[in-house]
């Protein structure tokens, strides 16, 4: 199937938007695309008449012109007739919001969409889904635009069978400045699920990580998934429901997919280098460290610090990770404590991590981590950076970063992640490095770098 009407029409039919309420979810489809995207946007009712100015057109044959993209917004019963006039009028594909198929128990209104598809070839998006967001170009997401927070146009694709966890996943990626190339609700996915659309993007250059949320699979289906997952160029990101007696119930009640045995999908996830995440917080983790990182690592990690205790719980949720932090031997910790300022060079502690304690000035940071750049010992570096102390600047992310570039060695920082210490985060971002607002999940990312299997073996 040709996915390019999916994402990157230029033009959209809204199929069974209302005459009498503004707040229909086709309607809301229809404004915002009609007024804030550049794809020329057409409303259909069967009804005809006008609405916000322009025509409705009583179904989609009477457009004059052949439409790339529909949005199907009508009760189920009366999708596959719909359907059929697309296909009918060349419509390139469609996204239906529509509920009430496999998940209401009308498992035949969902295989007519199948056959109708297959029949024709054509890619069907959902049903039972919000369907697609790309940045600054469309949005079938049925919610008002100023509800929602949207992120920048980046190059993390994000797939979900929830609408719900795509919509927070925008704006968990908006916060901490993470960047779509497309973010993708599949719903019941009844034409178009998983292993289409990694396909789809393991192939799109403005794509470089894939991201999903899954609930489940048809049956046989998780297995083409992971070994598509082993063979794809570009690291896969995955968040699973379905993990107690209790979520695998809702998995069926809200898509009807089959959770399957979690254990059972975590172990072939490892085996088959998918990196998967256990929370929201590692998904956005994994997602940002491996959009802006270039290589993978082995996982031995040198800290930096102005503080012990940060220092100290860097090491345990490193041990947590499966991450090494390797004591530096005596003749190293010399060689460090003679580049650092006659302020700290009594007082700092150097074993790893290297504590250069809350008298540190921004120069004794440039001076550890350039330490550890140069060290073949330690190929991730974590420097966890508290704003406050007194000898440090603002500046420090932007001189960082660029020993980073002097060296090619992993760095992941962590800043609290508050407004008055923004350009010090933008030190780090503008410069490909990733910045966590917790030291957990620092580790996070750091822990993205090592299971990532394309990263370490350059493919």
């Amino acid at each position: 199937m040709d996915f390019t009407p999916l994402f990157a029409p230029e033009s959209l039919a809204v199929i069974g938007v209302s005459l009498s309420n503004e707040v229909h979810p086709a309607n809301v489809i229809y404004a915002k695309n009609h007024f804030r995207s550049r794809v020329r946007t057409y409303a259909v009712n069967p009804k005809g008449g006008v609405l916000l100015g322009e025509r409705v057109f009583k179904g989609v044959g009477e457009i004059p012109e052949e439409v790339d993209l529909a949005v199907v917004a009508v009760r189920a019963e009366y999708v596959p007739g719909v359907i059929e006039e697309c296909i009918a009028a060349k419509v390139g594909g469609a996204v239906v919001i529509s509920g009430g198929f496999a998940e209401a128990g009308r498992r035949d209104l969902e295989e007519r969409l199948v056959a109708l598809s297959r029949n024709a070839d054509f890619p069907i998006i959902g049903p039972n889904c919000l369907g697609i967001f790309i940045p600054s170009r469309l949005d079938t997401l049925f919610l008002p635009g100023e509800r929602i927070i949207q992120p920048e146009i980046g190059d993390v694709a994000f797939v979900s069978q929830s609408g719900g966890v795509l919509v927070d996943q925008m704006l968990r990626f908006s916060q901490e400045g993470i960047g779509l190339s497309a973010g993708v609700s599949i719903g019941n996915k009844a034409v178009v699920g998983e292993i289409d659309l990694l396909a789809h993007f393991s192939r799109d250059a403005a794509t470089r990580v894939i991201a999903f949320y899954i609930e489940g699979f048809a049956r046989r289906q998780g297995r083409a998934f992971v070994q598509a997952a082993q063979k794809c160029p570009k690291p896969v990101v995955v968040l699973k429901a379905g993990k107690s007696p209790g979520g695998q119930k809702a998995v069926s009640s809200h898509t009807a997919s089959l959770a399957g045995d979690y254990a059972v999908f975590r172990a072939v996830c490892a085996q088959h280098g998918i990196i998967e995440a256990q929370d929201e917080q590692e998904l956005v983790s994994f997602c940002e460290s491996l959009s802006r990182s270039r290589s993978g690592i082995r996982g031995r990690i040198g800290i930096v610090t102005g503080s012990g205790g940060h220092g100290a719980m860097c090491v345990d949720l490193c041990a947590r990770y499966g991450l090494e932090v390797p004591a530096f031997s005596e003749e190293t910790q010399k060689a460090l404590r003679e580049r650092f300022s006659p302020g700290i060079r009594a007082i700092a502690s150097l074993a790893n991590p290297c504590d250069l304690t809350g008298s540190a000035v921004d120069d004794d940071f440039v001076e550890a981590v350039s330490f550890l750049g140069s060290d073949p010992t330690i190929d991730c570096v974590i420097v966890l950076l508290l704003p406050y102390l007194p000898g440090t600047t603002m500046d420090l992310g932007a001189r960082l970063s660029r020993i980073r570039q002097r060296y090619g060695k992993a760095l992941v920082a962590y800043v609290p992640h508050v407004e008055k210490y923004r350009m010090l985060i933008e030190g780090f971002e503008l410069n490909d490095i990733p910045v966590s607002r917790s030291i957990e999940g620092a580790v996070q990312m750091a822990d993205a770098l090592r299971r990532c299997k394309t990263c370490r073996t350059g493919r």
